[in-house]
C-alpha cells in the first residue's frame, strides 16, 4: 500500500479516513471556523499537521464548541516536544502514541492547557526510571496531590484536582492518566459502567511499559503494578472497558465500533469470560439486521444497559462477558423481545421481536453476580519493599495535609463575614468547600460584598459544592451583576434558584449573562413576553449534533451559541441559560432534562419540535404518579430509596428511560411525581449478602392530566443470621489516650460492630460514608462501633476528629499488626478482599455477620445484623 506520509505511520487507508471525518468536522463548525481552523495557517510540521487533523478528525462537538484551536496547536506541540525528551519516547509505537498518549481528554473533563505544567512536575521525578518504575512513581505524586472523597457527576479537571486535593475514582483517575500521558507514557482511564455484586461503578488506569500493560489503583499507590484493592471485585464484573476517539483497530476486543469512537473491552485480563451471541429475529423468523442489543445489569435499582450493540447483517450481537445475570433487550423499530440470560448456562440465545406493549401486573426475576474467585498469589514482598512503600505513603500523605493546612480557616471565614455583616457560618461553609479555591471566593466575598450585601454569597450558596472549586471571579461577577440587573418583581427563591443560579445541569459554569444580554437585546422584549420566540430561533438556527453519550449536556451555552451545534441537552442548556440572562425563570425539568421556562404562575415546556420524532410542536400535559406503601411489607422490609432499592423507567421506542431524581431520595410518599403520560415500568429490588439481586417489575401506565397510583413493593427475602466463628475477647488494643484495653472491654456484652480498617483506602471511606449516614440508627440501637487501626495505617492524614458523623458509640483503636483479626478470615477469599474486614457480633462475641473489601451497601447490612442479635 502506499504510504503518503512518515507522520506516526499512517497508511493511505488511515489517510483517507481522517481526511473525511476531518471535513466532516470542519463543515460541521463552519461557525467557527477562524477560533478553530486558524492555527492551520501557521507554519507547521508534518507531524503536528497530522496530529491536529487527528485530534479534529475524532474531536467531540461540545469540545468544538467550547474551546479554541490555541489550545489544541499548544497541546499537540508539548506533547511531541516531551515525546522527543523523555527516554522511552522513541520505544512507544506510533498507533500507541496516536490512541493513548497525544489525546488531550481523558472523561468528561474540563480541557485546560495542563500537559506541560504535568510534565514539569514529573520529567525531573522519573526520567532516570524505567517505564514500569515510572508509572508507580507519577501514582505517589498523584497520592501526593489528591485522595478520595465521592462527589457529583460532574468530571473536574487534573488541575482542579490538584486545587482541591480530592475527588471521586473517575477523577483520580483522570489525573493519573494526564499525569503518565504527559511524560510520554501510554495510559487510559479503564471502568466497569457497573458492578454486578454490589451498586456503584469503578474506575482505575491501565498504562503501558515495553510493551505490556499494567493496572493500578490512580492516587491509591501500591509496592507494584497489577495490584489495587478492586482486584478481587474485578473478578467478579460483567464489563471492564474503556472508550477511545478514533477509529481504534485492537488488538484488543472491540464491543463497539461507531463512527467517532472505539469502545474496546479488557475484561478477560481480570476475570473468567464468555461471549455471549444473541440471535434477532422477527416474528416471521427472518433475521433483524440492526436491531439495537441492550446487555442490561441490575445496579442502583435499575437495569443499566452495559453495552449496547447493533445487530450485524445475519441480524446477531455477541459480547464479551463475565459469568453472571444480564437481562436482554433487543429492539427495532420500536417492537421488542427480552430474555433473562445466566451466561454461564449458555452462549448463545435466540430473540423474537414480538412486543409492543408492555405486560401488566408484575414480573419477578433473581439476578446473580459472577461468584467470588481467587487470584493468582503473587511473590510476597519483602520487608524491606513494604516499608520503603509504607514511608512513600506516609511522605505523601503529609506533603498533602501539608497542603491542605493552607486552605483558610473558619477564623479566617469569622473575619471575613464581621467586616461585611454577612453570618458567619454561611461564608465559612462556602470556604470550606471551596478548599484550594478559597482565597479566590473570599476575593470575590470582599470585592462585591460592600455594594451587593448578601447577593454575593447567595449567589455562591445557590451552586453545587465542586463549583466553588474551579469558577473564578470574571465568571461570579457576570452572573451576579447581570442577574440583579434583570430581577424585576420575582419572588427571592424563584430568583436565586432559577436566574441568579448559573448551574443548568453538567456543564462548566462560564460566564454567560451579559453575553447572552447582548446578543439578544434586539429581542429581549419579544422573548420575554413570548419565550416561545427563543424556542424558534434555536430551533431554525441550530443544528442537532450527537456523538458522545457521556458528553450529552457538557456543552457549556456560549460554546453551543457560537457554534451553532449541540446535542440535544446542549442546546436545551443553552436555552435555560439564555433565559435566566434575560431574568426569565428557566430550567431542565428535574427528571425529564428537558427545557421549561415560568409563565403563568408554573412551568412552560419549551419543546424542540424539529429534535426528535418523539417530541411534538405542542407542550404535552403531565400526568402524576403517586407511590402508596405496601400495607403488607414485613417489619424489616427497607425504607424507600430511589436509586438505592427502586426506581421508575418511561418506556420510549421500546426501551425503558430511567427518570432521573436525586440518589438517595426517601420523601418519596410525600407528594406525587409529576411524569410525562406513557407506559412505566417500576424496579424494586433487595440485594442479598452473596449480591444476588431479587428483583420486581411492576407495570403500569400514566394518562395526561390524571393521578396513578402505584404500591411500592419489594420480595420479602429470608435473612438467617448464621454463627460464623467467635472473636477473642482478650485482644488488646492501644487507645487514642495511650491507655490500653481489650476488646471485651470495648464491645461490652450485649453485641458489636468491629472493622479493621485502612482509612486511605476507598473501600473504607465507603464503609465510613455509610454508617454515617446511618448514625441515627446506630446511636438509637447503641451498639458500640469499634474500628481498628494498624500503626502504619495511621498516617499523618488520618485525625478521628475529622468523621463527626460517625455514630456516637464509635471508638478508634491501634492494632500494631492486625494481629487480633480473626483467623478464618485468612483462610479465605475475604483476606484477597482486603479492608475493610467487619464484623458483627452478638451478646456471646459470636459472628453473625463478616463483609471484607469493596461492597456497596456493607453499612445496612450490618445494623440489620446487628438489631437481630442486639441485646
Amino acid at each position: 500500500m502506499t504510504m503518503q506520509t512518515a507522520a506516526f505511520s499512517l497508511n493511505q487507508t488511515a489517510i483517507d479516513l481522517i481526511e473525511r471525518k476531518f471535513r466532516e468536522k470542519r463543515r460541521m463548525a463552519q461557525a467557527r471556523e477562524q477560533e478553530l481552523f486558524g492555527i492551520f495557517q501557521e507554519e507547521l510540521t508534518e507531524e503536528e499537521t497530522w496530529a491536529l487533523k487527528y485530534l479534529y478528525a475524532y474531536m467531540p462537538v461540545n469540545d468544538m464548541a467550547d474551546y479554541d484551536g490555541a489550545l489544541f496547536l499548544s497541546h499537540v506541540r508539548r506533547t511531541l516536544e516531551i515525546r522527543k525528551a523523555m527516554p522511552w519516547g522513541e520505544r512507544v509505537p506510533d498507533h500507541l502514541f496516536l490512541h493513548f498518549v497525544l489525546p488531550y481528554r481523558v472523561n468528561t473533563e474540563n480541557i485546560e492547557d495542563s500537559r506541560g505544567i504535568l510534565h514539569e512536575a514529573l520529567a525531573e521525578r522519573t526520567k532516570s526510571l524505567s517505564m514500569a518504575d515510572a508509572i508507580l512513581e507519577t501514582n505517589y505524586w498523584c497520592h501526593e496531590k489528591a485522595t478520595y472523597i465521592g462527589s457529583d457527576l460532574r468530571t473536574i479537571s487534573p488541575l482542579t484536582m490538584i486545587r482541591n486535593a480530592r475527588g471521586r475514582c473517575g477523577e483520580e483517575s483522570t489525573l493519573a492518566v494526564a499525569a503518565l500521558r504527559s511524560i510520554g507514557i501510554p495510559a487510559r482511564q479503564v471502568y466497569t459502567p457497573r458492578w454486578a455484586h454490589c451498586d456503584d461503578n469503578h474506575a482505575w488506569v491501565e498504562a503501558w511499559a515495553d510493551g505490556k500493560w499494567y493496572y493500578f489503583g490512580a492516587c491509591e499507590p501500591e509496592a507494584r503494578l497489577n495490584q489495587g484493592w478492586f482486584s478481587p471485585p474485578a473478578r467478579r464484573a460483567m464489563l471492564i472497558n474503556t472508550r477511545i476517539y478514533a477509529d481504534y483497530p485492537g488488538p484488543e476486543d472491540i464491543t463497539l465500533a461507531d463512527e467517532w469512537f472505539t469502545e474496546i473491552n479488557l475484561l478477560e485480563n481480570y476475570a473468567p469470560t464468555r461471549t455471549m451471541t444473541v440471535a434477532v429475529k422477527d416474528r416471521q423468523g427472518s433475521p433483524v439486521s440492526g436491531a439495537q442489543v441492550h446487555f442490561e445489569l441490575y445496579n442502583m435499582a435499575e437495569f443499566y444497559p452495559i453495552a449496547t450493540i447493533p445487530a450485524n447483517e445475519l441480524g446477531e450481537a455477541s459480547f464479551k462477558t463475565g459469568y453472571g445475570d444480564l437481562l436482554i433487550r433487543a429492539v427495532h423499530d420500536g417492537v421488542w423481545g427480552e430474555q433473562k440470560i445466566t451466561v454461564a448456562e449458555s452462549d448463545r440465545i435466540e430473540l423474537v421481536l414480538d412486543q409492543t406493549e408492555q405486560p401488566s401486573g408484575t414480573h419477578d426475576l433473581d439476578m446473580v453476580p459472577p461468584p467470588e474467585r481467587e487470584g493468582d498469589e503473587a511473590e510476597a514482598l519483602s520487608e524491606e519493599q513494604i516499608q520503603r512503600h509504607n514511608r512513600r505513603l506516609e511522605e505523601g500523605t503529609k506533603i498533602r495535609t501539608g497542603y491542605e493546612a493552607t486552605f483558610l480557616t473558619e477564623a479566617d471565614a469569622a473575619a471575613l463575614a464581621g467586616e461585611f455583616g454577612l453570618p458567619a457560618e454561611r461564608v465559612w461553609d462556602v470556604l470550606r468547600k471551596a478548599r484550594g479555591n478559597d482565597r479566590e471566593i473570599a476575593a470575590f466575598l470582599r470585592e462585591r460584598s460592600g455594594e451587593y450585601g448578601e447577593w454575593p454569597l447567595r449567589l455562591l450558596e445557590s451552586l453545587n459544592e465542586k463549583d466553588l472549586v474551579d469558577t473564578f471571579r470574571p465568571a461570579l461577577d457576570d452572573h451576579l451583576i447581570g442577574a440583579l440587573a434583570r430581577r424585576g418583581e420575582l419572588d427571592e427563591e424563584t430568583f436565586v434558584s432559577h436566574v441568579l443560579c448559573p448551574r443548568v445541569l453538567h456543564e462548566m459554569i462560564v460566564p454567560y449573562k451579559r453575553f447572552f444580554q447582548e446578543a439578544f437585546a434586539a429581542d429581549e422584549a419579544a422573548i420575554k413576553a413570548y419565550p416561545s420566540v427563543l424556542v424558534r430561533k434555536l430551533e431554525n438556527g441550530y443544528g442537532l449534533w450527537e456523538d458522545l453519550q457521556n458528553l450529552k449536556g457538557k456543552g457549556n451555552p456560549v460554546g453551543t451559541y457560537k457554534l451553532m451545534h449541540g446535542d440535544e441537552i446542549s442546546l436545551g442548556i443553552l436555552f435555560v441559560a439564555v433565559c435566566r440572562s434575560l431574568g426569565i425563570p428557566a430550567r431542565l425539568h428535574p427528571s425529564e432534562q428537558k427545557p421549561q421556562y415560568m409563565g403563568d404562575g408554573g412551568w412552560k415546556d419549551a419543546p424542540f419540535a424539529s429534535r426528535t420524532s418523539q417530541e411534538k410542536a405542542e407542550a404535552k400535559a403531565w400526568g402524576s404518579l403517586r407511590l402508596q406503601r405496601d400495607p403488607e411489607a414485613a417489619p424489616e422490609t427497607a425504607e424507600a430509596s430511589y436509586y438505592e432499592n427502586f426506581t421508575f423507567a418511561r418506556l420510549e421506542n421500546g426501551v425503558y428511560k430511567t427518570l432521573v431524581y436525586p440518589y438517595g431520595k426517601k420523601d418519596v410518599y410525600d407528594e406525587p411525581f409529576e411524569v410525562e403520560p406513557g407506559s412505566y415500568r417500576l424496579t424494586s429490588g433487595v440485594r442479598l449478602k452473596d449480591g444476588t439481586v431479587q428483583a420486581r417489575f411492576t407495570y403500569f401506565k400514566v394518562e395526561a392530566g390524571e393521578q396513578t397510583d402505584v404500591v411500592l413493593t419489594y420480595r420479602q427475602a429470608k435473612h438467617d443470621i448464621p454463627v460464623l466463628g467467635k472473636i477473642d475477647r482478650t485482644s488488646a488494643f492501644a487507645k487514642l489516650d495511650g491507655t490500653r484495653a481489650t476488646l471485651g472491654e470495648l464491645i461490652g456484652a450485649s453485641g458489636a460492630l468491629v472493622a479493621w480498617i485502612e482509612p486511605e483506602r476507598e473501600p473504607t471511606k465507603h464503609l465510613f460514608r455509610e454508617i454515617g449516614e446511618l448514625a441515627e440508627a446506630y446511636a438509637k440501637l447503641g451498639a458500640p462501633i469499634v474500628l481498628i487501626i494498624g500503626d502504619a495505617e495511621w498516617t499523618a492524614s488520618f485525625d478521628p476528629s475529622a468523621y463527626p458523623n460517625l455514630p456516637s458509640g464509635t471508638v478508634f483503636v491501634r492494632d500494631s499488626s492486625y494481629a487480633a483479626l480473626p483467623d478464618f478470615i485468612a483462610q479465605s477469599p475475604a483476606r484477597d478482599a482486603g479492608y475493610p474486614h467487619l464484623f458483627v457480633l452478638d451478646a456471646q462475641d459470636q459472628i453473625r455477620y463478616t463483609a471484607s473489601g469493596y461492597k456497596i451497601g456493607t453499612g445496612k447490612e450490618a445494623l440489620q445484623v446487628l438489631t437481630g442479635v442486639w441485646q
